[in-house]
């Protein structure tokens, strides 16, 4: 099976998922992208706009997981900049790409961001402080063993040891944050679970 991994970052979600796939991944940060190939040396790793790349190479998977920018969704951005007198525009990249491997993707597909500070326009499941949008039906979470680990902000060596993801080593990158924008790979396994295991004949959707 081909998966198609967009804004990778370091691999947080692709940490449990089998190695028997034929993954590629992408990110646009070469420092970044350094690090997955490191963590998975069979993965191609493409340096590139995850974005444009999507639209120009969608039909060649058969799994797509995508993890867009998030910082101009968020709840505490939002609060930050409305303190500062700062006002920007939500990214909607975010809903182009739902709506576009809604309408044109024919295998599975899973959208994660965080929960945003305005109701979300196209209805999500929500998870752990996460909102995912996929074409297959994603039943409440249970697992609750790292619940919460990459949201406690003060403890980034706390976070690394519950996900168990070692980025000591690099330098140049802001670490805090690559551990932020992780997603705990236990929850990733689970959607990846909900997608592949049992005969899913009614894509429910939320």
């Amino acid at each position: 099976m081909k998966v198609l991994n967009l804004y990778a970052g370091i691999g947080g979600n692709r940490k449990l998922w089998s190695n028997d796939n034929e993954y590629t991944a992408i990110e646009i940060d070469p420092k970044i992208a350094k690090i997955y190939k490191d963590f998975y040396p069979n993965d191609e790793v493409i340096i590139t706009d995850a974005h444009e790349y999507l639209l120009k190479h969608f039909s060649e998977f058969d799994f797509i997981w995508s993890s867009p920018p998030c910082p101009s969704h968020s709840r505490l951005n939002f609060l930050n900049n409305a303190q500062y007198g700062m006002k920007k525009y939500p990214d909607l990249k975010l809903y182009e790409e739902i709506l576009f491997l809604k309408y044109w993707f024919k295998g599975k597909y899973c959208v994660e961001n965080v929960i945003s500070y305005y109701a979300p326009l196209i209805k999500p499941y929500e998870i752990d402080k996460h909102y995912f949008w996929s074409n297959f039906f994603i039943p409440p979470y249970s697992d609750t063993t790292t619940r919460g680990v990459i949201h406690d902000k003060g403890n980034y060596e706390y976070r690394c040891k519950m996900l168990n993801i070692d980025i000591s080593k690099y330098t140049g990158i802001n670490k805090i944050r690559l551990i932020n924008n992780c997603v705990e790979p236990k929850l990733a396994k689970y959607i990846w679970n909900c997608a592949f295991k049992g005969k899913q004949t009614n894509l429910k959707n939320p």
